[in-house]
């Protein structure tokens, strides 16, 4: 049985992903509540919960803030956003604050099931649609943090730069493998030699450095 959180102080919303939670992903039962401390305290009294859905806006959330507090009480329960907000900073800035996916409220119901099964697998989820938006407005000092070495990208391989690539566009390993006709097995090697190479933890820190990247750039010397 898994057993997922959903944290939503919206109740008509809060109804629609409970049920849909229940009918779509199989052997699941939800618990429902309305604000940040309601589900530390809930979380504390199920310590069986496998995953949490926070909306970002309910009370207590303090923004981002919210997710720190239930990292640091319950490190071991992931964390997905559910959010009408869909800025792409905000997005990736859910991700460094310990979120290891987000669902937009606009989400269809195929890319909530995809986002739950991959995260309840032990991946991320990263909302493609979003994260392949351009543009920046974050502060000069604080894009240029998340920048690469061109020196480093040139050193990928064609194939891995067209695995960083899908992770860039918040692709699973399954659909990386699909789209590239290559083992699980293999996209996962090429995951860890990218991380590597780049000199970065995740594929989250991926995912924020290859922001600004052109890949078609670097395809065409490869």
């Amino acid at each position: 049985m898994v057993e997922i959180l959903v944290a939503d102080d919206h109740p008509l919303f809060q109804y629609a992903i409970t049920d849909f939670v229940e009918r779509n992903i199989p052997d699941t039962k939800t618990i429902s509540c309305t604000d940040l401390e309601e589900a530390l305290n809930t979380a504390e009294e199920n310590p069986d919960i496998d995953l949490v859905l926070l909306d970002l806006n309910m009370p207590g959330m303090d923004g981002l803030n919210g997710i720190v507090r239930f990292r640091n009480q319950y490190p071991e329960i992931p964390i997905v956003i559910v959010s009408a907000e869909e800025d792409k900073n905000v997005v990736l800035q859910a991700f460094t604050y310990g979120a290891v996916g987000f669902i937009t409220k606009s989400s269809s119901c195929e890319q909530i099931v995809a986002a739950l099964q991959q995260v309840l697998s032990g991946q991320v989820y990263l909302p493609p649609d979003i994260i392949r938006k351009g543009g920046n407005n974050k502060p000069r000092e604080e894009q240029a943090s998340q920048q690469i070495d061109p020196k480093l990208i040139g050193a990928l391989t064609r194939r891995q730069l067209l695995v960083f690539e899908c992770i860039a566009k918040g692709k699973s390993n399954k659909q990386i493998a699909y789209e590239l006709n290559i083992a699980e097995t293999t996209v996962k090697a090429h995951v860890s030699a990218i991380l590597t190479k780049l000199n970065v933890h995740n594929r989250i820190q991926a995912a924020l450095c290859a922001a600004s990247i052109d890949f078609n750039q670097y395809l065409m010397r490869n």
